[in-house]
């Protein structure tokens, strides 16, 4: 490899400390050089520009594809295992299914775009035109395709489907314009009124998906439109869920069943229901069930909802401009009328106040010719004769358009059950939310074969037409369980963690720091901080963490409390300088709040990017032994020092990572909350550093343009012509803390990707990765292994025999339930005490290394166990929690929703899809930059 100091101001490096002296390593095997002249070429359009005032150079995008599996392992004890799979036969394997085109238009020949509208229209063609359809069942989307069981008999179709008035949107309460409308409607020659509305559908042949792709996806072919196929499959139980009147959420389904609903809080109900996707894996198709949960909207009255949601006592204490956001396109369903509409915003005087244009008529209805001012309130209470007791001072619904708004009193409207509740959850909520839907594994197996045994899936016209039968138990399977990796603690004292967990009790740390030069720092009236003082540094010196007093405890006073959090923060910091000698290591900091605080942003902005201070947040609600040890954990490793190691880290011996320099990065990248489209998504990855050890680790973070999850910083070029990327800055940083020595290896843990992106992530995010190295000289490249984590999938594992239980911890499976020809794996290398627990699900898609699939997975499981800041395994590697938590650490920096309207004058990237700039984030001060400050 070429020589860091030689290129884009190396030569100003300081030489590598002395950190480390690892033994003698021998010279690392040489990868092959992949050079873009070698790489398959073809143009593609980037993301994002590099940068904004440089042309993008003409990008190579090689073809690597996932790896096929070298072969099982063969370590741990055995056990019995059931999995939340279902086998599936397929008895007409040479069926094929046919692929339509669905095509809506209304009479005025505008598009019709509402899924409801979509299935009702076809639910009324197949009762209509049943015959000349050939009598095929249609399993239809919801959007645009239709797929059936062999053709139809024409390749296209032209429709004219009638839908009657209570399926489409209507009008019927007053407005501008809309009164001498009501009034028609409530007499008898409403009927012209009334009439049903006509659609144009137009149905046309597309493409054929044989099922014979499965078969031989099955024996490990990579066959072509086999993710086509398990589509069509996933499409039909959903239509079959759509029939019941469901709720369909991607490939889950809810029930408007009141067992299935949970409250939990704030006018939000979670509903329980299924998951569904049929799998290829080793033991053949299977279909894979698994219980979810979404977040709807509580039903009821429009009223109680908003009092609830604001958590107001009365009506006089709701905001109104809160609530017109919230109820903006919810459903309602009226009293005098029962008729539904969708909500398009509030009026903005109060019902006795808004007036409307209404046409005197005499008894017997004909118009008069004179036109009068009539109130809402006085429209519904006089003329519609209904009693109105709290809509008299409150604003209407408006259920209108634009330019003829249509208002009804608030205490007649009802939100309508099974509608989705998209924004983010309180902390509250979230926490009554796993409180309240968690299951054991036995009632959630008992849950998953009564949804199999009672709806018959496989009764469905078109699997049946297929040969599809789904077998009604469990599939079971033969796992593995690791044992757990041996660590040091204080004093080189073997910790050998049971069950997933060990403590530091009559234990110390294994490199504790010394803590002189700090403060407490209080935002928090209730918070008795001389007392906290005492307590941590007690508990400290039992760590072997050499604690001082502090320097002084500051608190905040009344005045300062009622500012914005930012000049609370400000205020602060002048204490700070008036009251210590100088800039502290470290800083405590109480909080009135543990999750929200609106001060934790702005105080680690000024602790880290602006002050260079590390700083520890805490709230401390039951202080006892075992929180102030868990506080120390985090003070220790940010301070440089080391909780525990593992003990294949100190001799070195890691199978093929202590013998050769080797890097390990953990990649993440996370998005704004739901319904928050316009916030940037944060990048982040974490380098491991003081080779051969790999607990160490230090994070770079970068913004991006809003729900991309393809990371674009990883190289970046200036208009200098330097780099400025994420992976620069962590491969300096390896070289530096492990002697000067250069990574041979990367092995890559990225999270959060789906199957369809893990070709982009080969082919994209690496390509940048090896451009970064090529930047600093290297002609070499070192050999990587890529493995994609992924947590948010649908597979649980049981214990078997007996009462089904939880996995014990180092659980791994890779056979059976897995891919028949990639390389993947689970496991579960965490304790799950509570509920069912998950494990995760490994995909390994490039091994240069040549790791032995046992080899690989312990070293994936001793990952789990360098977890800095707790003392038990988590459940998927500490590089990538490392990851996440330095990217929800930094995106507190800045409160994106600023920068919605308007980004001038903040530095950033063009995003991909518009030329508004991403507002960077600031960058850490040098102080603190390689700490490990999101432990």
């Amino acid at each position: 490899m070429g020589d860091y100091s030689m290129k884009d101001g190396y030569e100003d490096l300081p030489p590598p400390p002395p950190i480390l002296s690892p033994s003698v390593i021998p010279e690392r095997l040489e990868a092959p050089v992949l050079t873009p002249e070698k790489l398959e070429a073809r143009d593609v359009k980037p993301e994002k520009l590099e940068a904004p005032d440089v042309k993008p150079e003409k990008q190579y995008v090689p073809n690597r594809i996932p790896m096929s599996r070298p072969g099982v392992g063969r370590d741990g004890n055995r056990i019995p295992l059931l999995a939340n799979h279902f086998r599936v036969a397929v008895n007409v394997p040479d069926a094929t299914f046919y692929q339509y085109t669905v095509s809506i238009t209304s009479e005025d020949k505008r598009a019709v775009e509402s899924k409801g509208i979509g299935r009702k229209l076809m639910d009324n063609l197949c009762q209509t035109y049943c015959s000349e359809l050939g009598r095929k069942h249609l399993a239809y989307d919801g959007e645009k395709s239709l797929f059936t069981v062999g053709p139809l008999p024409q390749n296209k179709f032209e429709f004219k489907v009638v839908l009657e008035e209570s399926s489409v949107k209507r009008n019927g309460s007053p407005g501008s314009g809309s009164p001498s409308e009501i009034e028609r409607k409530r007499s008898k020659r409403s009927a012209a009124y009334q009439a049903a509305q006509t659609f144009k559908v137009e149905i046309s042949f597309a493409t054929k998906i044989p099922m014979r792709s499965i078969s031989l996806a099955l024996k490990g072919s990579d066959a072509e439109g086999t993710g086509d196929a398990l589509r069509v499959l996933d499409i039909i139980l959903r239509q079959q869920a759509a029939e019941r009147g469901c709720l369909l959420v991607r490939q889950s389904f809810f029930h408007g069943d009141v067992r299935n609903f949970v409250d939990i809080g704030g006018g939000v109900t979670g509903v329980r229901g299924f998951h569904s996707s049929f799998r290829t894996t080793q033991s053949g198709l299977t279909l894979n069930m698994d219980v979810s949960t979404t977040m709807t909207l509580t039903p009821g009255p429009v009223l109680q909802f908003l009092l609830t949601n604001q958590n107001a006592r009365d009506p006089r204490q709701i905001d109104w401009g809160k609530a017109k956001r919230m109820l903006k396109n919810m459903r309602i369903k009226t009293k005098h009328n029962n008729m539904d509409f969708k909500i398009m915003g509030l009026s903005e005087k109060p019902c006795k106040e808004l007036v409307f244009p209404m046409k005197v008529r005499n008894e017997d209805g004909a118009d008069e010719g004179q036109t009068v001012e009539v109130t809402v309130y006085d429209y519904f209470t006089k003329h519609r004769k209904l009693e109105l007791t709290t809509s008299a001072y409150m604003p209407c619904v408006d259920v209108g358009r634009p330019k003829k708004p249509n208002y009804i009193p608030l205490e007649l409207c009802s939100l309508v059950p099974l509608q989705r509740y998209t924004k983010s959850l309180s902390t509250m909520q979230r926490s009554s939310l796993v409180e309240k839907s968690r299951q054991k594994p036995l009632e959630r197996i008992k849950t998953l074969t009564d949804s199999i045994n009672n709806n018959r899936y496989d009764a469905d016209p078109s699997l049946s037409a297929c040969g599809v039968s789904i077998e009604k138990e469990l599939i079971s399977l033969e796992g593995r369980v690791l044992g757990a990796p041996a660590l040091k603690v204080g004093n080189n004292v073997d910790c050998i963690p049971n069950n997933g967990r060990w403590n530091y009790n009559r234990q110390t740390l294994y490199e504790p720091v010394q803590i002189q030069r700090w403060a407490l720092v209080n935002f928090s009236a209730r918070c008795n901080t001389s007392q906290i003082s005492r307590d941590l540094i007690d508990c400290a010196r039992n760590k072997g963490i050499n604690m001082e007093r502090p320097y002084s405890l500051i608190e905040e006073d009344n005045q300062s409390r009622r500012l914005p959090p930012i000049a609370r923060v400000e205020a602060m910091f002048e204490q700070i300088k008036q009251k210590l000698p100088g800039p502290p290591e470290f800083l405590l900091c109480a909080l009135a709040e543990r999750k929200n605080s609106d001060v934790y942003g702005p105080w680690k902005k000024k602790c880290l990017s602006e002050a260079g201070i590390v700083t520890q947040c805490i709230c401390p609600m039951k202080v006892n032994d075992q929180y102030l040890t868990n506080v120390l954990l985090k003070i220790n490793t940010k301070l440089g020092g080391k909780n525990s190691l593992l003990a294949v880290e100190q001799i070195p011996r890691i199978p093929l990572i202590s013998e050769t320099p080797t890097m390990i990065l953990g990649m993440d990248v996370s998005h704004g909350s739901p319904g928050q489209s316009d916030i940037p998504s944060i990048a982040a990855v974490v380098g491991s550093r003081c080779w051969p050890l790999i607990s160490r680790y230090r994070a770079s973070v970068r913004t991006q343009s809003p729900k991309v999850e393809m990371i674009d910083s990883l190289y970046k070029v200036l208009p200098s012509g330097e780099d400025d990327g994420i992976m620069r800055e962590l491969l300096v940083d390896f070289y530096q803390t492990s002697n000067g020595r250069k990574p041979s290896q990367i092995i890559i843990f990225r999270d959060g990707v789906s199957e369809s992106q893990f070709n982009q992530v080969l082919n994209v995010e690496l390509e940048q990765i090896i451009k970064a190295i090529t930047h600093l000289g290297e002609t070499k490249l070192p050999k990587f292994t890529l493995i994609v984590a992924q947590k948010n999938h649908h597979t649980k594992l049981f214990k078997a025999g007996g009462r089904p239980e939880n996995v014990p911890p180092g659980t791994v499976v890779d056979t059976k339930v897995v891919h028949p020809r990639n390389y993947d794996f689970y496991m579960c290398a965490h304790n799950g005490a509570i509920g069912t627990s998950r494990p995760a699900h490994y995909n390994v898609l490039l091994d240069e290394i040549g790791f032995s699939p046992d080899d690989l997975q312990k070293l994936v499981h001793s990952l789990s166990y360098v977890y800095q800041r707790s003392t038990t395994a988590v459940s998927i590697v500490a590089p990538i929690c490392y990851a996440h938590h330095a990217a929800s650490q930094m995106g507190q920096f800045i409160k994106f929703e600023d920068f919605s309207d308007s980004s001038s004058g903040i530095g950033g990237n063009l995003t991909s899809a518009s030329s508004v700039p991403v507002p960077e984030l600031p960058r850490l001060h040098q102080n603190v930059r390689s700490s490990m400050f999101f432990c």
